[in-house]
């Protein structure tokens, strides 16, 4: 998931962004995958409970960055569309609630589409104020 949004449409893309969004993403990617095996070494069951709080940590730090950093270009094009875009999971997120449903567990998926969503805007909302 990238967040495009993050920066001005009407700002060229140059190279460098280019550079910092690969260089934020792979770091962003790895970060996701030890996260979400960690959690799940510490709490093995079949609930993606890695995806959701890989999820609420990047809402949580994409407000943050975005309140602090949201004037400087080069700082929000490599934390936030690169790093946290490819920490943050939606994709996974997507495929995890799925599972849940083809096996018959809506209450478990309920549970985790509205937690992820709800804490998730939460987090967000969070990181925004602790970063003004």
């Amino acid at each position: 998931m990238c967040y495009a949004t993050a920066m001005n449409p009407t700002t060229p893309i140059t190279l460098a962004h280019i550079l910092f969004v690969a260089m934020g993403g792979a770091m962003g990617c790895v970060a996701r995958f030890v996260a979400i095996k960690q959690v799940a070494r510490l709490n093995p069951t079949l609930f993606p409970l890695g995806t959701m709080v890989v999820n609420i940590l990047g809402s949580l730090l994409i407000g943050y960055m975005l309140a602090k950093y949201g004037t400087q270009n080069h700082s929000r094009v490599f934390l936030v569309t690169g790093m946290l875009g490819g920490f943050t999971t939606f994709s996974a997120f997507s495929w995890d609630a799925m599972q849940l449903l083809q096996r018959g567990q809506m209450g478990m998926a309920a549970l985790y589409v509205g937690g992820s969503v709800l804490l998730s805007l939460g987090a967000v909302m969070l990181g925004f104020h602790f970063g003004k």
